[in-house]
């Protein structure tokens, strides 16, 4: 049966690169041309060397098992994944079909293709958590040689500050306890004509209340019969 097939690659990849890690994606466009309806079963394909021809990897083989009607024509897409370093490969593709039990191949894509890496991303989870694991790892080795190779210095301990004491005896005068050494002597003697004077008087107050005692005393022994 006649089966003619075209490839095309997406829009957005149109150099027709294969990039590793990546999903890449082909369409295929079968059409039946023979007076016979088929059956399509899988399309699968190979990385070979450029110049030798020597296989490298198969791809993966992707099962669908729908009929193609004669005269019809379908698109099929095909997925594959790379690993491989960049540089150019030769990509062959294929498709089978039967028709009465009896099975055919046919070459759907056979180029060279350029083998490229992925752009990278600064919003990628695996590359930003590559970059904390190593800031960290660099962080904590940094962090032991500052620890190993210099040595921490011990803050030094302050000296007490001595109190200077007054020279000779201090002696307190006086409830309130104050030191007579350090009051210049004209403020003594002002204090102590004050203390005086308020002794006096707590003293006539204290002998004119015994008098009127006595006096009382006289008067009621005066009055007894």
């Amino acid at each position: 049966p006649e089966i003619v097939i075209q490839t095309t690659f997406p829009e957005s990849n149109p150099f027709g690169h294969v990039v590793n890690g990546e999903r890449n994606q082909i369409f295929l466009v079968v059409e039946n041309k023979s007076d016979k309806n088929v059956t399509l079963q899988s399309v699968a394909g190979s990385f070979h060397h450029p110049e030798t021809g020597t296989l490298i990897k198969n791809t993966s083989s992707l099962t669908y098992g729908f009929p193609l009607l004669e005269g019809t024509k379908l698109q099929i897409p095909y997925s594959f994944y790379s690993e491989f370093k960049p540089g150019d490969l030769r990509l062959n593709i294929w498709l089978e079909h039967t028709v009465d039990d009896d099975k055919y191949r046919v070459t759907a894509y056979d180029s060279v293709v350029t083998i490229v890496e992925p752009e990278p991303s600064w919003l990628d989870f695996k590359l930003l958590s590559t970059y904390l694991i190593v800031f960290a790892a660099l962080a904590g080795a940094s962090y032991a040689a500052y620890n190993a190779y210099i040595p921490s210095q011990k803050p030094r301990r302050k000296r007490a500050t001595e109190v200077s004491a007054p020279v000779g005896t201090v002696t307190a005068s006086g409830s309130s306890g104050y030191q007579e050494e350090w009051i210049p002597e004209h403020h003594l003697k002002k204090t102590k004509g004050k203390k005086t004077k308020s002794d006096n008087v707590v003293v006539s107050e204290e002998s004119s209340s015994e008098a009127n005692g006595t006096e009382g005393k006289r008067t009621r022994k005066g009055k007894k019969y």
